[in-house]
């Protein structure tokens, strides 16, 4: 019965879930719906809308085509009728991904994490099938295979990324704890996984961390650029709130952008164009008011800004190695190496997948180019923080460290083996169990003439001080 409740609750978290994101989509293109176009609006097209753009929110690419009289209206080429649009709004997906996260750790606690992972997956993809069925737009077509597996793929991640970090913890009685059995035989490697994904999880939030606190900061410096291609653009007050909302759903897709920048390679705004530390070669982008942040100039001095991925490292490795210092775990130069390497590897796969996520294409032409490259970002993101982590976990040990281990080790052998002292010849027991057969009371008391060995001198008389 316990699993049976345990998989409803993760199926109810699911739907919640979905229930969630779709709502926050829906809730203001109701409102807008309304200012928009009045009562008499065609309702049937805002359920297709919302959709499609939570479709889009997961990572599913959108084939956008322009209607014919639009096309003659704008006086726009024929070439731009058509184009895919693939950078995806990261902060539903990100939404999706930790309250799915939230659901397995919940279901780790209850002791079936895996059952609670592919309950709640399962009905999420029930709610994406059922949501890409009902869902359509003749301008912005999804695939319906995309459209079902991404999203429920997206909770699936989540969910057993939470799931396995509670279990791992606690033990599950299953899989997870015949692993963990398996490296516990083998002590110098025990805490190896955990190490490197505690080391990788410091580098991602110190990264992305540097990169929101840079985008914060180019947003205070050039924020006057972006107020004018608000007033270029000549909206309205419900077009400058879609532009913001619009903008808004995109910062952690920016901050991607911005951490590439700080890694090294840079992104792309168009094909032939490139935003690096290293320069910067735009020729003519969008009048999108965020892209009014990008700097119109670099200096090669700016490549200082790659220190910061590698500090990054450098602290996770310190972080890494005390850890293992204070839990009295043997820091072998062949473990040190793995989780060095193990960092680096598991920063460069989040890098690389956050990079395909956050590029892709957003218009016709040029367009079809925008965003960091996966390879370039993955490598260099990757390869600094292996540099920082190696730093720290393979410098030559501390004298303070060694000093700590050796007390370690001494009060190790001093447990296991009783140190036996002889005083004028008589042995000394190594406990006090061996004083008494019976156990030690705090009330028991001894004659002083039976002090095993312990002589009190007797003083002369004459002794005494004047």
């Amino acid at each position: 019965m316990q699993r049976l409740l345990v998989a409803l609750l993760a199926a109810f978290d699911a739907a919640i879930a979905a229930a969630v994101g779709l709502a926050v989509l829906l809730a203001p293109l109701t409102l807008l719906w309304t200012l928009a176009f009045g009562v008499t609006a065609d309702w049937g097209a805002l359920w297709p809308l919302t959709g499609t753009l939570w479709e889009f929110g997961h990572g599913v690419p959108l084939a956008v085509t322009i209607p014919d009289t639009l096309i003659v209206a704008l006086g726009l080429p024929t070439a731009a009728a058509s184009f895919a649009v693939s950078i995806t709004p990261l902060a539903f997906l990100l939404f999706t991904l930790l309250f799915a996260a939230r659901s397995g750790a919940r279901a780790a606690h209850a002791g079936a994490w895996l059952l609670g992972a592919l309950a709640g997956s399962a009905v999420f993809a029930l709610i994406a099938t059922g949501v890409a069925l009902s869902t359509g737009l003749a301008a912005a077509r999804t695939s319906l295979v995309l459209a079902i597996l991404l999203p429920s793929a997206v909770y699936l991640v989540g969910a057993i990324c939470g799931g396995v970090r509670v279990a791992w913890e606690e033990g599950d009685g299953g899989l997870l704890d015949r692993i963990h059995d398996a490296l516990d035989a083998r002590e110098d490697w025990a805490s190896v996984p955990a190490a490197i994904v505690r080391g990788t999880a410091i580098v991602i939030v110190a990264v992305t961390g540097a990169a929101a606190t840079a985008l914060a900061v180019m947003i205070a410096l050039r924020g006057g650029e972006v107020v004018a291609l608000f007033q270029a653009a000549r909206v309205d007050v419900l077009g400058l709130t879609v532009m913001t909302l619009g903008q808004l759903v995109y910062l952690p897709t920016l901050i991607v952008w911005v951490a590439s920048w700080i890694a090294g390679p840079g992104f792309a705004v168009g094909a032939g164009t490139a935003v690096s530390p290293a320069g910067t070669q735009l020729g003519v982008v969008p009048g999108i008011p965020v892209f009014g942040l990008l700097p119109e100039n670099s200096s090669i001095w700016m490549l200082i800004i790659v220190l910061v991925p590698i500090a990054a490292g450098a602290f996770a490795g310190w972080v890494v190695r005390s850890r293992l210092v204070w839990e009295g775990t043997p820091l072998g130069m062949s473990q040190r190496t793995v989780i060095a390497l193990g960092i680096g590897a598991v920063t460069a796969g989040v890098a690389a997948l956050a990079a395909v996520l956050a590029s892709g294409s957003m218009g016709p032409g040029r367009l079809a180019e925008v965003g960091p490259s996966p390879l370039p970002f993955a490598l260099a993101l990757g390869g600094e923080a292996l540099l920082g982590a190696a730093i720290l976990l393979l410098s030559p040990r501390h004298r303070d460290e060694l000093a700590e281990e050796r007390t370690d080790r001494w009060l190790a052998e001093m447990s296991a083996e009783p140190l036996v002292e002889e005083a004028d010849g008589i042995p000394a027991p190594a406990s006090d169990a061996a004083r008494s057969p019976g156990p030690a009371s705090f009330d028991d008391t001894a004659p002083l003439d039976d002090l095993r060995g312990f002589v009190i001198p007797k003083r002369d008389p004459s002794d005494r001080l004047d």
